[in-house]
């Protein structure tokens, strides 16, 4: 006897959550930290359209399960068009993170040195770079990894100033200043300006 047929789940039916239900940022200080470098880093490569900078967006890297899903702080893709995404799914971009920086907290701590770290690696993120504004939790507090072909190794800190790990994907320097991760320009040692410094400086020119 033929049982009830039923429809099949295909692969295209599969709904990937646009939202996780986490909040976006554990403090203030996480949270306009974040913003800085969001809004740094999309001004430093607004030239180049194939350039994708993002953060809290929620990344799917195996298709057909939603709950392989990841949501780095800040990441940066090379060599995609830069657009407006709901989500990010690795299968059709046809590549995952080139860079990913995570703002950590009592809360990430481990999951950010551990499943995070070994997720991002498997993915072939080349560069992931961790901060810890209040420097409570790492130390120190500004912490760096690059990918290489025996897997991730540490990125030592530039010998002198303050600490400072050198990005050789962004082409910038990432520099601990309290509570605060600046972007450097190593070629000027300018650091890229925050929407509070714009703010004041177009104040100052009125």
């Amino acid at each position: 006897m033929m049982g009830a047929e039923y429809p099949l789940t295909t692969i295209t039916d599969i709904h990937y959550p646009e939202g996780d239900g986490q909040p976006v940022a554990e403090t203030e200080i996480h949270r306009d930290n974040l913003f800085n470098l969001l809004f740094m880093l999309r001004h430093f490569f607004e030239n180049d359209a194939n350039v994708v900078v993002s953060g809290n967006l929620l990344i799917y890297y195996v298709e057909g399960n939603p709950r392989a899903v990841v949501a780095p702080d800040l990441f940066v893709v090379f060599g995609i068009p830069r657009r407006p995404r709901r989500v990010y799914k690795v299968w059709e971009e046809g590549k995952g993170p080139d860079v990913v920086i995570e703002l950590t907290s009592a809360s990430t701590r481990w999951e950010d040195l551990g499943s995070k770290k070994g997720l991002y690696e498997a993915l072939g993120v080349k560069e992931y770079f961790l901060f810890d504004p209040f420097g409570e939790y790492l130390n120190p507090p500004l912490q760096g990894f690059r990918w290489t072909e025996e897997g991730y190794r540490p990125i030592r800190p530039l010998s002198s100033g303050p600490l400072t790990l050198r990005s050789e994907l962004l082409g910038l320097d990432l520099r601990a200043e309290g509570e605060w991760l600046r972007l450097i320009d190593p070629s000027s040692g300018r650091k890229l300006p925050t929407p509070d410094e714009v703010w004041a400086a177009w104040k100052g020119a009125g």
